[in-house]
């Protein structure tokens, strides 16, 4: 019998060119949406990308790039490195922006002088319309062309509402300059807006020529990031050294790394030793000294010794790269109230344009004898005050800061909707292992008995726990060995399951291991060791003993230490009124020492996994808006089930899968921070939002004419095309502040 194989859809991402608006992106977003084998599609105008999930036996990407063509835009998808392409095409865009309206502003300015000052000048409006023309149809031509597109396909964005405006206000110009009898004969003056045209092109050109600047200022945590990972690696085949770049690395190639070089994929070191600086992982300052079987992560850097490593993880799968595309599609990801924004935009044009034929009908009906005039100037600058560019750049510019702001500060947002929800948390569950504490034990004492012939002892000590499989004997290894403490060979060697250790040296027999081992074979233990173990154990310390045949010699605490900073990143925590959980799957004595060292007054021990995740819906059930805070596999099922889900770097590839946020470094501190962030970007969203609503509030009933009645004031269609780029800008530069925004 056949079992037949569902095919899993696949998300690929596109970077886009030629957008100009946030109706652009809409128009890109229903279209790929529409599209054959498309499952889902969304479009972020701030970082001119785009993202399709795709049946691949249906979907072919030429095609979806054929239909986004035909709407007067474009997808980078068979390009070798398609974000350098995007840029050099961003670049080049930006150089014609910056070109045309450079020249637009040379021509409009003599046309604005005759307009407002020389309105008698002799041949005045002749001069006007010839100097207009190329504005429009050459510098302004885009708007023109992209309009066009639009509408062959039923849509309209900003481009429809410029190319509108400067049209009907051109056209109407040139009729009035070929014929002004036909309204001189009626008694009226052949007005005409060739200043008003060109000019509003000038100005919605510098609107644009600003935030393409300003948007590109937006994704310079992307770029830090890329810049990282060197292009060229040395790699040895058959002991002869060759370059190749980076990009031609497999697994298993043997890659040698000098002094001051970065290491340019994730591997395991072969030969060799060096300090590297890991700063950009773990946000410590202190390199990190690796030798034979260490890993090593693309992005770090070498200090002063050379080594050679073998690639494990290379392109696409380093952690660098993780790194890298996790930001990205944080970047590109929409929050819930970007997309009711991207609804607005969608509506908006369409709107816009009714409510210019609606003022227009108005003021043919009531305008008097300057009815047509003042009809055609009123429409005219409604559609010029309208554009929807600032809505539209109010979210995504906010989110791509707060998000870059975070790489800085070693916290990768997953996506928006979590950098959104994050200023809303009031429950906050730290797991135990690896997240308060190290996660690695340390001898914390190590009480002997008997002073002399210590140094033999241990040298026992050392050998008999370098052979031993538990995994506490590592932590008394890695002790005696900053001791400086040397091995020595057994006549035998004994692993007890369960128990410890035995070995037999100089005819005399030595054990390693717990209490159990010890009453097993009848060891004694004195008084004052006794007192010593019992005050260990009070502080949560794992105590294992060591002895001769007849004596206990030493007794040694070991434990899982609390980061030096978990207690301060607590108290801030509570401060920001946000109550602690502490869960944790180890006994209760161990967690009350924990949490009160902390400063945590709510926990439970000996969780399960799922129990995890329960407690997690049983604070939610009561209101609560949780963030879960976990490193390992067993914390994935909780951090699903939060509304905010926060990793440890340094944890498993599963619970930062699974997580929204991912701490690089292990100071818990950064949590505060990161919903600092959030509280912040949040803020910077509203009043984005509110000032492109106020804006479009405002200005589109003073461009209709409203206060002509009252006090006679009709709004000139340039100070409303000028009012409309700063609108867009001011929203980009509201978002950028956050950049110097103190955490």
């Amino acid at each position: 019998m056949e079992t037949e194989v569902l095919n899993k859809p696949i998300r690929k991402s596109f970077p886009v060119t030629g957008m100009s608006c946030a109706s652009c992106a809409v128009s890109i977003e229903s279209s790929l949406k529409s599209s054959s084998g498309v499952i889902d599609a969304g479009v972020n105008f701030a970082n001119e990308s785009a993202w399709a999930e795709i049946d691949e036996e249906v979907t072919n990407l030429i095609d979806l790039q054929k239909v986004i063509q035909s709407i007067g835009f474009d997808l980078i998808i068979d390009a070798e490195d398609p974000l350098q392409q995007q840029e050099e095409i961003q670049l080049k865009h930006y150089e014609q922006v910056k070109q045309r309206t450079i020249w637009a502003s040379i021509f409009a300015f003599p046309v604005f002088l005759i307009g407002m000052f020389y309105m008698d000048l002799p041949y005045g409006n002749w001069i006007s319309m010839v100097l207009t023309a190329p504005v429009l149809f050459w510098f302004g031509r885009n708007f023109f062309i992209n309009a066009w597109k639009q509408a062959k396909h039923g849509k309209a964005n900003m481009d429809t509402l410029v190319a509108l405006s400067t049209g009907i206000a051109f056209i109407f110009s040139v009729f009035n300059t070929l014929y002004p009898e036909f309204w001189e004969s009626r008694g009226l003056e052949a007005h005409v807006y060739y200043e008003a045209a060109a000019v509003i092109i000038a100005f919605i050109s510098l609107g644009k020529l600003l935030e393409e600047k300003a948007k590109s200022n937006t994704s310079t945590a992307i770029k830090k990031l890329m810049g990282l990972q060197p292009k060229t690696v040395r790699i040895v085949v058959d002991d002869v050294e060759e370059e190749i770049p980076v990009s031609q690395v497999i697994q298993g190639d043997v890659i040698i790394v000098r002094p001051g070089e970065k290491i340019p994929v994730d591997g395991t070191v072969i030969s060799g030793s060096s300090y590297i600086d890991e700063s950009m992982i773990s946000g410590e300052p202190i390199p990190v000294l690796k030798k034979n079987n260490d890993e090593v992560f693309a992005g770090t850097v070498n200090q002063k010794g050379s080594f050679r490593f073998k690639a494990e993880k290379v392109g696409s799968d380093t952690l660098l790269s993780h790194i890298i595309k996790m930001v990205q599609e944080a970047q590109g990801s929409k929050a819930p109230v970007q997309k009711l924004v991207d609804k607005i935009a969608g509506i908006f044009v369409p709107i816009v344009i009714g409510i210019a034929l609606l003022t227009f009908l108005t003021w043919i009906l009531i305008g008097g004898d300057n009815a047509f005039t003042y009809a055609l100037l009123t429409s005219v600058t409604v559609l010029v005050i309208a554009c929807p560019c600032a809505l539209g750049l109010a979210t995504p510019t906010a989110i791509m800061v707060g998000i870059g702001k975070g790489a800085e500060h070693n916290i990768l947002i997953k996506n928006a909707e979590s950098l959104e929800l994050g200023y809303k948390v009031n429950a906050l569950i730290l797991d135990k292992t690896g997240t308060i504490t190290e996660g690695k034990p340390k001898v914390t004492a190590m009480e002997w008995e008997i002073k002399e012939d210590l140094e033999v002892y241990k040298q026992v000590l050392y050998s008999m726990e370098i052979q031993s499989e538990h995994p506490l004997a590592e932590a008394v290894v890695n002790e005696l060995k900053d001791q400086q403490v040397s091995g020595i060979s057994f006549n035998s060697f004994e692993s007890i399951t369960a128990r410890g250790v035995k070995a037999e040296y100089n005819g005399m027999f030595y054990y390693v291991g717990n209490k159990k081992l010890m009453d097993e074979h009848n060891i004694q233990i004195s008084e004052s060791l006794l007192e010593k173990t019992n005050a260990f154990q009070k502080l949560a310390n794992t105590v294992i003993y060591f002895s001769d045949s007849r004596r206990v010699i030493s007794v040694i605490a070991i434990a899982d230490q609390v980061k030096e900073t978990s207690a301060k990143a607590v108290n801030q925590l509570q401060n920001m009124g946000i109550e602690v959980y502490m869960l944790t799957g180890d006994n209760l004595q161990t967690a009350a020492a924990v949490a009160d060292e902390v400063g945590i007054k709510h926990f439970r021990a000996e969780v399960l996994p799922s129990e995890k995740a329960d407690f997690v819906k049983e604070l939610q059930s009561k209101g609560k808006v949780v963030a879960m805070v976990g490193d390992g596999i067993n914390d994935s099922q909780a951090l699903a089930q939060a509304d905010v889900s926060i990793a440890m770097g340094k944890g498993s590839d599963i619970a930062m899968d699974v997580a929204k946020m991912t701490l690089i470094t292990s100071d818990l501190q950064s949590i505060p921070k990161a919903l600092n962030l959030s509280k912040k970007t949040v803020r910077t969203i509203r009043q984005n939002l509110f000032w492109a609503f106020i804006y479009n509030i405002i200005g589109i009933p003073l461009a209709a004419g409203v206060l002509y009645a009252y006090n006679g004031f009709l709004l000139d269609p340039m100070i409303a095309g000028a009012a409309m780029a700063l609108s867009s800008v001011s929203v980009v530069s509201n978002s950028l502040r956050l950049k110097t925004a103190k955490l």
